[in-house]
């Protein structure tokens, strides 16, 4: 007896529900195609109600109590090539070159490179980078481009001779 009231309870809901609920076709009003929705018609009568209230001026702006909304400033793109402070504000990591320094298979190895190379060239920063494992890379600077980086790579090539600049992702604000 139990499971037919609840039963009847749900079946009474779910028509309840279906006899508010109705099937609305509104037109979308950027593109113009028609949206349908099932949705209560008190909730159908409020949106076209607060539509209605909304204030239309010809010019196509909307307005309150005559107050005129401000339209967005334009943003004026200058006709020149960004300079490099410009180009740093906007993207903070760009590609750029590193000086590969050498290519090993061990971590302690690699530490062992990069503190002889903090030793001897202790102007430029250093990183290991450990991507590729098991090799691990010691790589020295940060440029802009490969001319940039040619005067520190000849004296760097001088002490180790496997160095090489490589393309790789820098932090724009420490690049030459």
């Amino acid at each position: 007896m139990k499971i037919l009231s609840k039963a009847l309870l749900i079946f009474i809901f779910v028509i309840s529900y279906e006899a508010t609920a109705q099937l609305v076709v509104k037109t979308d009003t950027i593109s113009g195609t028609p949206v349908s929705i099932t949705m209560d018609s008190r909730i159908d009568n409020l949106i076209s109600k607060q539509e209605e209230s909304c204030a239309r001026p010809k010019g196509g702006s909307y307005a309150s109590n005559s107050e005129t909304v401000k339209q967005p400033t334009k943003i004026l793109v200058p006709n020149r090539a960004l300079t490099q402070a410009e180009i740093c504000r906007q993207n903070p990591k760009i590609m750029g070159y590193k000086i590969q320094v050498a290519v090993v298979k061990s971590n302690e190895e690699a530490r062992t490179i990069g503190a002889d190379f903090r030793k001897n060239f202790p102007s430029l920063k250093v990183e290991i980078d450990a991507s590729l494992r098991p090799n691990y890379k010691i790589l020295a600077g940060s440029y802009f481009n490969k001319q940039s980086a040619s005067s520190d790579l000849k004296r760097i090539k001088a002490t180790y001779g496997s160095a090489t600049a490589v393309q790789y992702r820098i932090f724009c604000v420490e690049a030459k």
